[in-house]
């Protein structure tokens, strides 16, 4: 008996060595991946100041997640702080400590469309596949509007995960957005803005970095523990059977509230859903809607 105990207890600690040291290599493949260089041929957007293409950059800055994320002024706000995971974004304003300033025509379309930096490194946590089909003139109003800001004081990035998650990141399981993208694929022809499925599909866009490519959903790599899994948006989905109006789904978009009176997950980007304008709430209710059930 005391053999088979010492034997078993043997086995244990050669596979508790063995699932260290897998998790060990992972987390410094992690560590190399975030150092590595990604290829990426851009074609740059040209600068464009005009008053019309400020205000459609304020818009697309307030309901695209880049207000949420980087603060209303963009110098930058921790949209994660917790002792064991910590997520600041960087201050993306002229301003003392900005990441831009140095930025050419390039560096915008590379960062916010390839998610790359202008070093060449992946951008860990920065979801590029929410704007990476963004028409050019979106594109252009968006650049021109955080150009635009405001010079604030702020500091760069600060992205401290638990070991899991680097770890995942580096066996493959977690993906940055530099993975996720098709970085030889043109950038789309613009969509006539109407409460349609074709500009659905175009504003839908940005749920994408969540609710996966197909916004079948599912579990959100690199997100905190207490996140729960991003919804299937399609048919075939239990959340889009609570719609069967477009009222019912633009007033939960804009208050976080299901038609039945319960909470949605603050998860969700309600400060950003919130100020989106009626044409585009609707067209996206349009869109899902009309998808195939996954």
């Amino acid at each position: 008996m005391k053999k088979v105990i010492r034997r078993g207890a043997i086995a244990l600690a050669v596979l508790v060595v063995i699932v260290g040291a897998i998790a060990g290599g992972a987390f410094w493949m992690g560590g190399r991946k975030l150092e590595r260089t990604v290829e990426v041929r851009v074609v740059p957007v040209a600068y464009t100041r005009d008053r019309s293409s400020l205000q459609q950059g304020k818009y697309l800055f307030e309901t695209r997640g880049c207000a949420e994320c980087h603060g209303t002024d963009g110098r930058g706000v921790a949209i994660i702080d917790k002792p064991e995971m910590r997520v600041k974004t960087p201050n993306i304003t002229s301003g003392p400590g900005g990441v831009v300033a140095s930025y050419n025509e390039g560096d915008w379309v590379r960062t916010i469309r390839h998610g790359v930096a202008p070093s060449g490194h992946a951008l860990f946590l920065m979801p590029s596949e929410d704007y990476n089909r963004m028409s050019d003139p979106d594109f252009a109003a968006l650049v021109a509007y955080v150009r635009s800001l405001r010079p604030v004081a702020g500091g760069p990035a600060e992205i401290r995960v638990p070991f899991i998650v680097k770890a995942l990141y580096g066996a493959g399981v977690i993906k940055d957005a530099s993975e996720k993208i098709d970085h030889k694929r043109p950038p789309p022809a613009p969509v006539a803005v109407a409460a349609n499925v074709e500009h659905g599909a175009y504003v839908a866009a940005m749920c994408q970095g969540c609710h996966r490519e197909h916004l079948e959903g599912g579990p959100i790599g690199g997100a905190p523990p207490e996140w729960p899994a991003a919804a299937n948006l399609t048919p075939s989905g239990a959340v889009m059977a609570r719609y069967d109006t477009a009222d019912k789904f633009v007033t939960m978009m804009r208050t976080g509230n299901r038609p039945d009176g319960t909470k949605v997950n603050e998860a969700m980007p309600f400060m950003s859903l919130r100020n989106m304008n009626d044409t585009d709430l609707q067209a996206v209710y349009a869109y899902l809607r009309s998808l195939p059930s996954r």
